[in-house]
């Protein structure tokens, strides 16, 4: 295929999963890494044309001796595993960490589960859902005396999953270049999401912000950084935060005295707001405040994301509007990523042996 993009020529095998395990693999293989995928007999249950891309699949049945064979012997020519199953799995397929380093000394073996390999929930089940409401971030979202709303599967299986997997295997990568060894990378949904609570964590014990809903101003609970309801139905997104933001909106609305950032003066504000938005159209408000600083945009539908714009100028989707998908992300200005074709396993296996061999 040739050279497109930072990781051309990394050897990536990645034993099928769902959610955020394979989006990991898709991350790679966007960056021109060489993904062969290890599939079960009769697939996933969840094909998805989008993070599947761009990889070569070669069907395994790891449940037979031949299988789990063929298996070791493909790892043993990458340069990296990547695994979603629950703690346990991979050893019992004698595909574990320990045999797998014995045979490749050099790979690096991620492993993407919600609690980790070892603790005291480490073998219980669990999706996004369960990880955000363990790690102390769920609790603050939503409105106040409403439970919790789950923001989508975003912040947990992708924020504090897949993309924390990524950088754990490309830091690995990085020590191997000084060390020569490969290692295992634990990468935990929980350990990720509440390593995305940083900011909370550092801004808490000054007083800086609060994680109560009452109170916690990038949660909803302050006027100038919520959604509110148009005329036609549709939403327009506020985050007014810094002052001089917050003047460019309070100016374009032509607002009364009484709508201030002031915290006593919050549910006045909201109030005076949602009347306010409530009196013409999504696109009125879009153009009073077009090309200002006020932070107001319109909330849109991924359809109407993949048209607006921003998004066509700079590429941000990819595909027809039957087909989006994203972009490759982030960008590089000299080995820039790309969405490959799907590739022929047959014929990748065949450039790692002769790579192998030299």
């Amino acid at each position: 295929m040739g050279d497109r993009g930072p990781l051309t020529g990394l050897r990536v095998v990645e034993f099928e999963g769902i959610g955020p395990a394979p989006h990991c693999a898709m991350l790679f293989a966007d960056m021109g890494a060489d993904v062969l995928r290890i599939s079960r007999p009769g697939g996933n249950g969840w094909p998805n044309p989008v993070m599947d891309r761009g990889r070569a699949s070669l069907v395994l049945d790891l449940a037979t001796a031949e299988g789990r064979a063929r298996a070791a012997e493909i790892v043993a020519l990458a340069d990296v595993l990547i695994e979603g199953f629950r703690p346990g799995v991979m050893e019992r397929l004698g595909l574990g960490p320990d045999p797998m380093a014995e045979a490749n000394p050099r790979l690096i073996y991620g492993r993407l589960t919600g609690w980790g390999q070892e603790g005291a929930l480490a073998r219980t089940a669990g999706h996004d859902i369960t990880y955000m409401a363990m790690s102390g971030a769920l609790a603050a979202m939503g409105r106040p005396g409403e439970p919790p709303v789950p923001p989508l599967n975003l912040v947990g299986d992708f924020g504090g999953g897949s993309a924390y997997l990524a950088f754990g295997i490309v830091a690995a990568l990085w020590e191997r270049e000084r060390s020569g060894k490969g290692q295992v990378v634990d990468a935990a949904i929980l350990d990720g999401v509440a390593s995305m609570m940083a900011m909370f964590m550092g801004f808490l014990p000054a007083g800086l912000i609060s994680l109560d809903r009452e109170e916690n101003f990038l949660g909803g609970a302050a006027p100038y950084y919520r959604c509110y309801r148009c005329a036609d139905g549709r939403d327009i997104a506020v985050g007014a935060i810094e002052p001089h933001f917050w003047r460019i909106l309070h100016d374009r609305l032509e607002a009364p005295a009484f709508v201030s950032q002031e915290r006593s003066a919050w549910d006045e504000t909201a109030a005076w707001f949602e009347r306010t938005f409530a009196t013409r159209p999504a696109d009125h408000w879009v153009s009073l405040f077009e090309g200002s600083d006020a932070c107001v945009a319109p909330v849109l539908t991924l359809a109407e994301a993949r048209r607006h714009p921003h998004h066509r100028s700079r590429g941000t989707f990819a595909g027809t509007d039957g087909d989006i998908q994203p972009a490759p992300a982030p960008r590089f200005g000299r080995t820039p990523g790309a969405i490959g074709p799907a590739r022929d396993a047959a014929a990748l296996l065949s450039a790692w042996r002769s790579a192998a061999a030299r």
